[in-house]
């Protein structure tokens, strides 16, 4: 802890306070419009047994957070990093024996009084150990070495958050790779990264031969072009023809046995939905009540995604006001407070209310991006850029889950939907980086 005389002010950027502050107290509105009854509107906040008045306690706890985080001296991430890190990868284990099995999920441990999710809390302690290898000093991040020991501080949790029926919160893990393309890693691994996530799109979209011939051609269109340069650079002609020779496999073979082998029914379902094809069950791979679940997540699903579609634009511009919408006041929006809680914006508030919230974020994405450019440390620019990652990448999958342009996956709106573990490891991220940011004219850590 600092010195008792340390003035917890300073330095702080409170421009992020606020949004943070403005983006929690709508969360805790929210909520509150979807979920009130007509109890006793003071019974209700001080009895902490309903949702509203659990994530108002949730946000007092973070408060206390925040202020210890301010009077901690920022060295003290650096040092216990690869700690918490540790303690994260075991949290995680200790979901197998001892999870509670909530709504399909397997990631969430129920001790008395409470329960968390160790996969949304290891977020927070993958970037800081991720910040912390990256700032070493004797490590060489343009070596593939150096990028692979790094993307396996990534994929571990990813793969426990996998076995755990957690797909949405694994792939979130990804978006620290933007850390590392930040920290120097080629563009090359981004390019291939989307070059495959716009295969599977084509896989899903055409036919298999056709799609096969269009590579087939693209690729002797491209050796035909370059066909001169051949004669002075032959290894050349050799990466074309491997390219082709990977993704068509890939396209034919992998992502097949992906979706057939790995992804559960209705999780493919959802990805097919979303450009727009229907998946068809074949009875021979599923017994009879896979293909009942199957069905009934997939009716789900869809019901979900149209019924918040309804809601936000029944908002119209100016919205119905709060606790006024009909979709979400009466619960036709499944999982309203938690994973559709954008659609209670949209009909509370409207187009411009939907304009205003996605300003604050844009604000807050911008603005510790500046936070993150202007750190005198590598750790620090890291970690800044880890929570930059992981707050885009939740707000565009969440968001776009409600307005049908993304498959739903689950994850929380940062800072409103419904959740502690969520909410506190969120916020702890943010103030270490405020933490961070304010020591930075500090010598380099």
């Amino acid at each position: 802890m600092r010195n008792s005389s340390f003035n917890i002010s300073m330095g702080v950027d409170w421009g992020v306070v606020i949004v943070y502050t403005i983006l929690v107290i709508t969360g805790i509105a929210s909520i509150f419009a979807t979920t009130y009854r007509n109890e006793d509107l003071l019974k209700g906040f001080l009895s902490f047994n309903t949702d509203y008045s659990r994530q108002l306690l949730y946000f007092f706890i973070c408060i206390i957070l925040a202020v210890f985080i301010l009077l901690t001296d920022s060295k003290f991430f650096t040092a216990t990093a690869n700690i918490f890190y540790i303690i994260g990868i075991i949290l995680m284990l200790l979901v197998f024996p001892f999870h509670t099995d909530i709504k399909g999920t397997k990631s969430i441990i129920r001790l008395p009084g409470f329960q968390f999710q160790p996969a949304e809390l290891c977020k927070l302690f993958v970037n800081l150990a991720l910040a912390k290898y990256l700032s070493s000093l004797d490590m060489d991040f343009k070596k593939l070495r150096s990028q692979v020991l790094a993307s396996l501080f990534i994929l571990g949790p990813a793969v426990l958050a996998v076995l755990q029926s957690e797909t949405g919160l694994a792939l979130v893990y990804l978006s620290f790779f933007l850390v590392m393309y930040r920290e120097g890693m080629s563009s090359t691994v981004l390019w291939i990264g989307f070059s495959l996530a716009f295969l599977v799109i084509l896989t899903l979209l055409l036919d298999p031969d056709l799609l096969a011939i269009m590579l087939t051609a693209m690729a002797g269109i491209l050796i035909f072009i370059l066909r001169r340069q051949f004669r002075r650079n032959r290894s050349l002609l050799f990466f074309i023809i491997g390219v082709w020779a990977i993704f068509v496999g890939i396209q034919r073979f992998a992502i097949p046995y992906f979706f057939e082998k790995v992804l559960k029914p209705y999780q493919v379902q959802r990805i097919y939905a979303t450009v727009g094809k229907d998946f068809e069950v074949d009875p021979e791979l599923m017994k009879e009540v896979e293909i009942r679940k199957m069905n009934d997540k997939r009716k789900a699903g869809n019901y979900n995604v149209k019924q918040s579609k309804i809601a936000i634009g029944s908002g119209g511009l100016f919205g119905k006001g709060l606790m006024q919408g009909t979709q979400t006041r009466y619960d036709f929006v499944p999982e309203q407070r938690t994973d559709f809680i954008f659609c209670t914006i949209g009909e509370s508030y409207g187009f411009l209310g939907s304009i205003v919230l996605l300003g604050l974020y844009l604000f807050l994405l911008f603005r510790i991006i500046n936070i993150a450019e202007r750190q005198r440390s590598t750790f620090s620019r890291a970690y800044a850029y880890g929570v930059a990652s992981v707050f885009f990448f939740h707000v565009f999958v969440n968001i776009g889950m409600t307005i049908g342009i993304v498959p739903v996956i689950g994850i929380p709106l940062p800072f409103m939907s419904f959740g502690g573990t969520a909410l506190i490891t969120y916020t702890i991220m943010l103030f270490i980086l405020l933490r961070l940011d304010a020591d930075r004219q500090m010598i380099l850590r």
